[in-house]
């Protein structure tokens, strides 16, 4: 039996040696997200029906981003403008999800983006976007652990 692909998705994740609490909130708050993923800025924090904007310095002009689900520490559901997707809208939805682990001294973070259409275009959309997830975690990874922002000079 051959079954045809419908959709693209990803999903990527890492360990963090943080707290759930405090790993959530670096993802949740404006101020914190600004700092190693948003570089151009975020506004807006991560609660259920906002809607808020992220800018980045490598990708000028601020996404509007729609806030689905925020269930603190342990999940928040977006879902932002994308090319190729297969909603009739544009959109893509990412989940961020978070474990905790050892006794709360670290964090797993599982990020899930979909979907793209099973295209050209759809891969190079959800392959870009991959990468962007995955230096998003380890930017937050350096941030939160040791002061460090990663993105600042890498992109541009």
């Amino acid at each position: 039996m051959t079954e045809n692909l419908t959709e693209l998705s990803f999903t990527v994740s890492g360990r963090i040696s943080r707290p759930i609490a405090e790993v959530y909130e670096a993802v949740a708050d404006p101020a914190q997200l600004s700092q190693y993923f948003t570089t151009g800025g975020a506004r807006g924090r991560l609660e259920p029906g906002a809607e808020v904007s992220w800018d980045f310095h490598d990708f000028p002009g601020a996404f509007p981003v729609h806030v689905v689900e925020a269930d603190p520490p342990n999940r928040i559901a977006i879902r932002w403008g994308g090319e190729a997707t297969t909603a009739e809208d544009g959109y893509t939805t990412t989940t961020f999800e978070f474990e905790s682990l050892d006794d709360d001294t670290r964090t797993l973070v599982t990020i899930t983006e979909s979907s793209w259409t099973p295209t050209a275009d759809g891969a190079k959309n959800a392959f870009g976007n991959c990468q962007g997830w995955t230096g998003m975690l380890a930017a937050m990874k350096v941030w939160i652990e040791h002061g460090i922002t990663l993105r600042e000079g890498f992109y541009k």
